[in-house]
C-alpha cells in the first residue's frame, strides 16, 4: 500500500490510510512537527480541541488546503448548541472555513443522551458543508445505534483504541455491517506491543521495524491508523509501513495476540 493510499468512507469521501496523530504534541512544537510530517509525505493531520494544539497545527499546515484535517469536540462540551459553538472555535484556531472530518471525542453515556443531540449538530455542520465528513470517537455499538436511530445518519468514521493486544472484533463487525470506517488510535498499543516476541520475530523476518509490522497489520485489515511520533525518523518510518508486505502466517500470528482485557485507555461505557 503506497504512502498516499486512501480508504473510502460511506459519504463518498476518501481518507488517507495513514495519518499523523498529534495527541500529546505541545502547541509550541506542533507547527514544526506538522511541517516535518507534511514534508515527509503525510496527507492527514489529526488534532482535537482537547489536545490544545490546533493553532500550532494550523501554523504547520501553512494554509495548505490539500491536507486532510481532523479535529474533535471534547467531551465536556456535548450538546447541540455547545457543539456548534465549539466547532466555530476550532475552525478559528485552525484558520479554516471547513474541516475534512469532525468527530465527537467521547459519548459520555453518564450524561444521558447528550451525545445524540450532539450528533444532530454534527449532521447540521455536514449539511452546511463546514464539516465535509462527520464521525465519532470511542463509541460502542449501543452508542452508534442510538445516533443512527435518531437521525438516520451513519457516522463515516469511528476512531477507537485498537491494537494487536485489543482488537475490538465485535465492534469492527458492527462497523462493517453499517459501512463505518474504523480508525485506530494507539495503534501500537502505546508502545507495549513493540517488544512482544511474535511482533519482533515478524519484523525480523520481513526486514522492517516492529512498529511497521504492526501498522501493516492494521492496513491489511482495512483499518486507518494515526500513530503519533515527534522525531522525524519515526514519522518517516511509520509512513513507510504502507510498503511492508506481511504473509498470511504473520497476520494470523498477530491476530492471535488479541486480549479482551487489553484495553489501555478509558472504557467509554464508564465515563
Amino acid at each position: 500500500m503506497p504512502a498516499t493510499a486512501t480508504l473510502a468512507m460511506n459519504d463518498g469521501h476518501a481518507i488517507p490510510a495513514i495519518g499523523f496523530g498529534t495527541y500529546l504534541v505541545p502547541n509550541d512544537d506542533a507547527a514544526r512537527i506538522t511541517r516535518e510530517a507534511l514534508e515527509i509525505g503525510y496527507a492527514l493531520v489529526d488534532t482535537a480541541a482537547f489536545y490544545g494544539n490546533e493553532t500550532g497545527v494550523a501554523d504547520g499546515l501553512g494554509g495548505r488546503d490539500d491536507i486532510f484535517v481532523t479535529t474533535k469536540l471534547w467531551r465536556e462540551n456535548l450538546g447541540y448548541e455547545s457543539a456548534l459553538r465549539e466547532f466555530d472555535i476550532s475552525l478559528g484556531k485552525l484558520g479554516r472555513d471547513s474541516v475534512d472530518l469532525y468527530l465527537i471525542h467521547w459519548p459520555m453515556p453518564s450524561l444521558g443522551d447528550k451525545y445524540v443531540e450532539t450528533w444532530k449538530a454534527l449532521v447540521r455542520l455536514r449539511e452546511e458543508g463546514r464539516a465535509k465528513s462527520i464521525g465519532v470517537s470511542n463509541f460502542g455499538a449501543d452508542h452508534l445505534r442510538a445516533i443512527i436511530d435518531a437521525t438516520g445518519i451513519v457516522p463515516a468514521v469511528n476512531q477507537v483504541e485498537l491494537h494487536p493486544g485489543f482488537q475490538q472484533r465485535d465492534l469492527r463487525a458492527f462497523h462493517a455491517e453499517h459501512g463505518i470506517l474504523t480508525q485506530s488510535w494507539a495503534p501500537l498499543g502505546q508502545g507495549t506491543m513493540l517488544t512482544h516476541p511474535a511482533i519482533v520475530a515478524i519484523a525480523e523476518a520481513r526486514g522492517c521495524s516492529p512498529a511497521q509490522a504492526i501498522l501493516a497489520w492494521h492496513l491489511h485489515h482495512g483499518l486507518a491508523v494515526i500513530p503519533k511520533a515527534s522525531a522525524r525518523e519515526r514519522l518517516a518510518s511509520n509512513l513507510a509501513a504502507g510498503g511492508v508486505q506481511l504473509e498470511a502466517t504473520d497476520i494470523a500470528a498477530i491476530d492471535a495476540l488479541d486480549d479482551a482485557g487489553g484495553r489501555l485507555g478509558p472504557d467509554p461505557d464508564k465515563l
